[in-house]
Order: C-alpha cells, then structure tokens, then sequence
C-alpha cells in the first residue's frame, strides 16, 4: 500500500466531492476535451493540472466505489477509488487514441478489488486459498450453466484442478470477511444458543488417560517392591513409617526404595536394563 500512502495526501476530500454532478451523461465527462490538459499534464507534471483531472472524473471514481462499498466501508472504498483514479491519471496516454474512462475503470477496479483481497478480511486467508476461490467461483458459474445445476464437490474438484478438501475450504471463505461475537445468539428464538456453545473444547480426561497409560509403562520397568512402595506412597498416600509397617522392613529401606525407584523412572528406557524382579519381602506372620 505503499503507493496509496505517496499520494493519500493529494486526494481530494471525497466527501465533499461525493454529491458532483456527472455532465453530458457520461461519467467523469465534461463539454470541453480533456487531452489537452491530460497532454500538459503528461508533458509538465504540473500538480494543479493532475488536481483538475482528479477534481474532473472523481465522480467516475465514487460510482464505481458505490459497488462494492457498505454503510461500514464506504469511506474506506471511496479513498481507494479516488486513489486508483490518480494512479491512471498518472499512467494514462493521451496519444493512444483512447478514452480516459476506459482505461480508468480497470485500474480502479483493480485497486478496489486489491483492497478487498488483502485488507477485507476479519480471518487472515493464504494468499493460495483466495486464488482457489475465485477460480473456484468461476467453475461454479462455468459450470451451473452448462449442468443446468449446481456442480457437486467432487467436478469442482475436477475442473479447478484441486483436492475435494481444498474445495470446500474455499467456497467457505465468505464467511472470512466478517466475524461474530462467540456471544451473540445464534438465533432469536432461543436465548441460551451462542456459537461458543457450539465450539469443541479440550477434555482433560484425555490427558489424564494418555499420562496414566504412560506411567503404567514407566512402572513396569519397576521391580514388584518398587511398585508396591511407590503406590503406597503416592496412591494411598501414606507416610514412610506406615508403609515401613505394613511391609516390615525399616522406614530407611523404604526411603531407600523411593529414591531407587525414582531415579529409575528419570533414567532413558536404554540405559535401565533388565532389572531382576525382587520378591516382595512379607512380614512374618
């Protein structure tokens, strides 16, 4: 947009030209020639002559603007068509033999166009998707009227040259211009119907399931003792004297035990080993 910032500062005020009146029924058309002052313009590069031009077909420009312009953006559209409109009077051609209109109005279009290709959009689109998607509409008309229906997914696919999945991302890019509060009722008639209700939201009993068959795995790198000690103490959460009771052996072999099976659990798979499977030590009876 850097050409736009250049020459924002000659724009002429839209607002105030909005209302101008379009003479001798044609657009941006007055009674006298302009190729003289499109010549001297061209020749001298005077800014006044290129204020003149500006000034003469900026109406060309607002009914241009009017077309793709909402309540929202209409300010915004009716500055990038003025400034589409300088940047064909500065690359217009009296010589060429051709009206100025006709070759104004691509270049404003295309600028408007531009506009809302890189900066209409509420959801940032890959620059790939939109092209899909134009070529995509194409193919819809193209082949609506040659089907005498609308085309499925699937010859859509076939005539833009794309996958199935990237066809259906395509024809939802519509719904990338403007977005909507996740607050905002779905529908009047129900009142608690929101589209955050409708959003998927991450269940944590899934990483609890993954992080429990992961430990299941670690501990069976564990001895018997080791386990029994370790769940004793994390599980049922008793201290080192009860479990040093329960098993009986002294509350320091316990400590001994945990630490053991800790360092074990910290160590890479690798570098463990097979490890003999001690028999749990019973208290007498």
């Amino acid at each position: 947009m850097s050409a736009a910032v250049q020459t924002r500062d000659s724009v002429p005020d839209v607002r105030s030209e909005r209302r101008a009146p379009i003479e001798d029924k044609g657009i941006g058309r007055r009674r006298d020639d302009p190729t003289r002052l499109f010549e001297r313009y061209r020749r001298e590069g005077a800014r006044a002559d290129r204020d003149e031009l500006v000034a003469r077909y900026m109406p060309l420009a607002q009914h241009l603007a009017r077309r793709y312009a909402t309540r929202s953006e209409d300010e915004d559209v009716l500055q990038v068509a003025a400034i589409g409109l300088i940047k064909a009077i500065d690359r217009f051609d009296p010589h060429r033999g051709i009206a100025f209109s006709s070759f104004a109005v691509p270049t404003i279009l295309g600028e408007i166009k531009r506009h809302f290709r890189d900066l209409g959009w509420s959801v940032r689109v890959p620059r790939p998707l939109q092209e899909l998607g134009v070529r995509v509409q194409r193919a819809t008309e193209d082949l609506t009227a040659r089907l005498g229906r609308s085309p499925t997914v699937d010859e859509l696919a076939d005539a833009c040259g794309a996958p199935a999945e990237e066809i259906l991302e395509a024809r939802a890019l519509g719904t990338a211009h403007h977005a909507i509060s996740l607050d905002a009722l779905a529908h009047d008639d129900e009142e608690h119907s929101t589209p955050r209700q409708l959003v998927g939201e991450e269940d944590p009993g899934y990483g609890r399931a993954e992080l429990g068959a992961d430990l299941e795995r670690l501990l069976m790198r564990l001895d018997e003792r080791e386990r029994v000690v370790l769940r004793l103490r994390f599980k049922e959460d008793l201290v080192q004297r009860e479990i040093a009771r329960r098993l009986g052996i002294s509350q320091m072999q316990v400590s001994r035990i945990i630490s053991h099976a800790i360092s074990g659990l910290q160590q890479p798979p690798h570098l463990t080993g097979d490890r003999p499977r001690v028999a749990l030590h019973r208290p007498p009876a």
